[in-house]
């Protein structure tokens, strides 16, 4: 069995919380040795539930367990000399440290970054925080609630009159941690250019998912109200619908899919009604089409429906609920869920989804109980960096070339991850067939006016990226794409299973021209299989894995949390596969297949429920805003039109301190109310008492009274309000930027910062225009010529325009 391509590693991890366990997750399960260090007693989130009996009087947290497998647990704590000494003399000999201390406990510590920096320069360090180390809410107290709301992640979702709508916790964990996980390994693989320090918060990870939003507002100069439930985009039907058994995910956006769903329902007079023919009308008649539509879903399966979808290629899901999820096949027939165990107790969660075809994640396995490897020597281990990065030395992946097949948002993010680490991504487009986040409404001003050179999305997910355009459907194309391949260290598509065979570029031909290729495909259930052909949009993608089974009011159908979940979760999950990929390629010289389901990449967001259902054979009710642990907890309104705040009670003391904001010694003395139960038993009082209070206050004032306080508190932002945020401004999340054809415009920054740095990387290159780099690439990497350069354009195989795709010839 070939060894993991992680296995040369020694990683500490410092401090708590599920990014930090998430990120170590990542390295443990691909072969790192991943020492935990937990405070004297345990950490914290062993206490979290939902808990199992782990023997001898133990009872540990289910998702702790998951996030901890295949590491070693040691007590220390940094603040005592002699433990600090120890934790000193461990840190000599690994490669990285994980730190999710607090800013402020890192810069007092005995074990502080200045410290090891100045006196270990070998060893890379990642910080973890929730808001990073700079800016207006450096101090801030938070909890997911707040931060999801911070980011832009929760007011575009949920009934038009409110409230808006909180999702269950254990997701920005996961997306915090692959965001670190990211330049972590990066630096890593790049050790040769210095060891690095970087700084990552969660705020940060989460704006990679609302960025979608604050594109589209930024390029149409505004954000439009809430549209509903489970309403998404400018098109319909969309969202979850009941039938004969079970929930169907529907995403109809363009008129071909609107006409085959007519279809599917035997409603083909629907299909053709005038109407309903525009996707915008079918938007603005959603209600009408809702009341002609459910009655007609109400008469097959969910599966039935589905499996009609395949057919017709619409972008249809089965949303399942966890008892469900945990039996499905396609998941199943992949290895997604497997053991997990701690003490004596053992139950299922989800598998890292980086399914690399030569080197497997580890299928879960144990997780340590605290301190249970105390006073347990270690195998010797040599890293690999000798000194510490400097401003003159190259990026951490400079030397890397990527071939980018991707378009959209999924594929791209994964790339754009790669380029702003320094890899040399050449996006591969043609003048028929742009990337569609250029644009797809190919009207005449489409081409006229080149309007697909000033589509914001466009912009923001294909910076630091080489640009060309080939016609793959000609053979001077295709070939000249191979050239491209056989020099290149990876190739990455985002289409459906079937079409890069059909152009004779299929992961036994890829890895034909380049044995040593990481290839990476990433459709919605993967390559292989009955559901592998299955279209999908990123909605599509998060109704499938069955998050919406566990968001949202118990009285309301399973909730969406967004437009396009499943597209840069699907992104992130891809960048970290070809992290994995290339290190598995250094150690081997060998390339290999990564053949990620984006479905599969959502699972760990489920994980708490996931491991719920299989360890006590249920999930606990939807909660709606309410927590199961804090109260109060919810998102209120303020004052203003559609106005709210997120806030969250986490402790008695918290308590008292919003019954002072609130000027309400009432509530304070109330002892029915001094406990989070007594609290839950009157919670519907308490939330009337918070809106009386808030209904003149302006939700600034509100975040910024709680926050002095003592109590976790955030606005809602809407999507455009970002872009004026004051913390983004102060820490340089937003860079001015100026394009051709764009003019100026905002671009955000990467999610890290490295060293001390108060601000990104500044971006480089700006995205390409079509076919900006033909010459360059052709000329320099292939060695063609200005005449052949000047054939091709002729015959149309490159341009720099976009053209009305070729017809089709037909078959004789």
């Amino acid at each position: 069995m070939l060894a993991l391509p992680l296995s040369h590693l020694r990683v500490v991890e410092l401090g708590c919380g599920d990014t930090l366990g998430y990120c170590g997750k990542l390295f443990a399960d691909f072969g790192a040795e991943v020492i935990k260090i937990e405070p004297p007693g345990g950490d914290p989130g062993r206490g979290i539930p939902p808990l199992t009996d782990a023997g001898a009087g133990r009872r540990e947290s289910l998702t702790f367990a998951w996030l901890n497998t295949n590491k070693r647990s040691i007590t220390a704590d940094p603040e005592i000399p002699a433990d600090a000494a120890r934790i000193l003399a461990l840190l000599a000999s690994a490669d990285l440290l994980l730190d999710a201390r607090h800013p402020d406990a890192i810069e007092a510590s005995p074990v502080s970054h200045a410290f090891l920096r100045a006196n270990d320069p070998g060893l890379a360090i990642t910080a973890m925080s929730r808001f990073g180390e700079h800016g207006p809410y450096r101090n801030y107290l938070a909890t997911e609630s707040v931060c999801r709301s911070l980011a832009g992640l929760v007011k575009f979702v949920g009934p038009v009159e409110g409230p808006p709508v909180l999702p269950r916790d254990g997701q920005t964990g996961v997306i915090g941690g692959l965001t670190a996980f990211i330049p972590s390994l990066a630096g890593l693989y790049g050790h040769v250019h210095g060891a690095r320090r970087f700084a990552v918060n969660d705020l940060a990870a989460l704006l990679q998912i609302s960025e979608f939003d604050t594109g589209v507002a930024l390029e149409n100069g505004f954000t439009r109200p809430r549209p509903g439930l489970n309403r998404f985009g400018r098109g319909y039907p969309t969202g979850t619908f009941a039938t004969k058994h079970g929930w169907l995910g529907v995403t109809v956006v363009t008129p071909a899919q609107w006409t085959a769903f007519c279809t599917m329902l035997d409603m083909p007079d629907l299909g053709t009604d005038p109407k309903y023919a525009a996707t915008l009308d079918r938007f603005m008649q959603a209600d009408e089409l809702r009341a002609i539509i459910t009655p007609a879903l109400l008469t097959r399966t969910a599966i039935d429906w589905f499996e009609k979808g395949i057919a017709l290629r619409l972008p249809l899901a089965v949303v399942p609920d966890m008892a469900e999820l945990l039996t499905q096949e396609v998941h199943r027939s992949r290895g997604a869920f497997a053991p997990v165990t701690i003490g004596s107790a053992s139950f299922e969660g989800p598998v890292l989804p980086q399914h690399l075809t030569r080197a497997r994640p580890k299928p879960n396995g144990p997780a340590p109980l605290a301190g249970e490897h105390d006073g347990r020597a270690l195998p010797a281990h040599t890293r690999a960096a000798t000194r510490a990065a400097t401003p003159q030395d190259a990026l951490p992946l400079s030397g890397l070339r990527i071939i980018d097949l991707t378009m959209g948002w999924a594929g791209p993010t994964a790339t754009r991850q790669m380029a702003d680490l320094g890899a040399d991504v050449i996006k591969v487009e043609s003048c028929q067939y742009p990337d569609w986040f250029r644009g797809t409404d190919t009207r005449p001003p489409y081409h006229e006016e080149r309007t697909y050179e000033k589509m914001y999305l466009f912009q923001m997910n294909n910076r630091n990226k080489r640009g060309i355009t080939l016609d793959l459907t000609t053979e001077r194309g295709l070939g000249l794409l191979k050239r491209l391949l056989k020099d290149a260290d990876a190739v990455i598509d985002n289409y459906a299973a079937d079409v890069m065979p059909r152009l004779g570029l299929g992961v036994e031909q890829l890895l034909a021209i380049n044995p040593r290729l990481v290839v990476v495909t990433m459709p919605a259930f993967g390559m292989r299989g009955p559901w592998s052909g299955v279209r999908a949009y990123g909605s599509t993608l998060e109704q499938a894995s069955g998050l919406p089974s566990v968001t949202g009011d118990p009285d309301h159908p399973p909730t969406m949390q967004h437009p396009a979940l499943g597209d840069p979760i699907g992104g992130l999950n891809a960048a970290a596969a070809l992290l994995l990929g290339f290190m598995h390629q250094r150690n081997t010289g060998e390339g290999q297949h990564i053949d990620l389901s984006q479905v599969e990449c959502l699972l760990p967001l489920l994980a708490p429920s996931i491991l719920e259902q299989s360890a006590t054979g249920a999930t606990g009710p939807r909660l709606g805003n309410r927590h199961p642990r804090y109260v109060p907890h919810g998102c209120f309104p303020t004052l203003g039109i559609d106005q709210w705040i997120t806030l969250a009670v986490r402790s008695d003391d918290e308590w008292r301190a919003l019954c002072g904001v609130m000027r309400r010694p009432d509530l304070a003395a109330d002892i029915a109310l001094a406990t989070a139960d007594g609290r839950r038993a009157h919670e519907d009082r308490i939330d009337a008492a918070i809106r009386r209070w808030l209904a003149d206050v302006r939700p600034d004032i509100a975040m910024v009274t709680l926050q002095k306080a003592g109590v976790p508190a955030g606005i809602a932002r809407m999507p455009q309000d970002l872009a004026a945020d004051p913390h983004l401004w102060t820490v340089g999340h937003w860079q001015p930027s100026d394009r051709p054809f764009m003019g100026p415009h905002l671009l955000p920054s990467v999610a890290y910062r490295e060293g001390d740095a108060r601000h990104p990387y500044p971006i480089d290159r700006l995205a390409p225009t079509l076919g900006q780099h033909n010459h360059e690439v052709l000329r320099d990497l292939l060695g063609l010529d200005d005449d052949e350069i000047a054939a091709l354009e002729r015959n149309e195989v490159i341009g720099t325009q976009a053209a009305q795709p070729k017809p089709k010839q037909a078959k004789g």
